[in-house]
């Protein structure tokens, strides 16, 4: 049975859309069968895998939400080793959260429709919107983890209370086996003290809970998505390739493989 990540911070440029097609991809290269979710209304891990094509997808992750389509026929394989991807392509996603409103069980959509497919995989990454509405809400619900990605600034940890609170009410609600998966480092620059305090802060908050792996500040890792690439696949000497190799040969580890 597939493991269900959600990746997520509501604060937005934290590297949430980048670690997970990053991360999915290296899984992916490591052999493991990985789906990567795109649940975010901007749909820029869909535009970082599909490009242009993006427009003319006629169906995506809304669709298979709303039961018009079965969940499998919005999966798309990629050109890359073992990854697919559930795509949103278009703006009808932000529309859930107000569609669904009063719905009783809406938190559950998105549950209900990966008990379809977790089989199929060994690693599910959900990529979740930078604010903690009804679509994190769905994403934590379904997931077994989540992982947590910082960027190496100084408001690093402002408004984590609240993402906790968040998970806190949702394993209360709905999904009591929720667990955090890890915290990941984003970002960082070697060359300034602002990041090494940072990461002495976000390992005092977390304790064991953060990744080893810390993953820097690299120009591949912003050019790779305008070339429809994950960054293994843009340029795999980078340092930004390296550590997210790395990090996927953490998070084996942490899964026992």
């Amino acid at each position: 049975m597939g493991k269900i990540i959600a990746v997520a911070n509501q604060k937005g440029g934290v590297g949430k859309t980048t670690t997970t097609s990053n991360l999915g991809a290296s899984l992916g290269k490591l052999g493991k069968k990985v789906l990567l979710i795109d649940f975010d209304p901007q749909g820029n891990l869909t535009t970082g895998f599909l490009g242009s094509t993006k427009t003319i997808i006629k169906q995506d992750i809304t669709d298979a939400l709303t039961k018009e389509v079965s969940i499998k026929k919005t999966i798309l394989k990629t050109k890359f080793d073992n990854v697919s991807v559930l795509p949103a392509a278009s703006n009808r996603l932000a529309g859930i959260e107000t569609q669904y409103a009063s719905v009783n069980g809406r938190e559950l959509l998105l549950k209900d429709i990966l008990k379809e497919i977790k089989d199929c995989y060994d690693f599910i990454f959900i990529d979740c919107p930078p604010s903690l509405g009804l679509l994190s809400i769905q994403a934590f619900t379904a997931a077994d983890t989540v992982m947590i990605t910082l960027q190496s600034e100084f408001y690093a940890l402002e408004g984590l209370s609240q993402l906790l609170n968040t998970i806190d009410q949702v394993r209360r609600r709905s999904n009591p086996q929720l667990g955090i998966e890890g915290v990941l480092i984003t970002m960082y620059d070697a060359r300034t003290l602002l990041g090494a305090q940072v990461i002495g802060d976000v390992r005092n908050y977390f304790y064991n809970k953060v990744y080893d792996t810390i993953i820097p500040r690299n120009i591949g890792l912003a050019e790779a998505p305008s070339h429809q690439m994950p960054i293994y696949y843009y340029d795999s000497r980078s340092k930004g390739a390296i550590a997210y190799l790395e990090l996927a040969k953490e998070v084996l580890a942490a899964n026992g493989n």
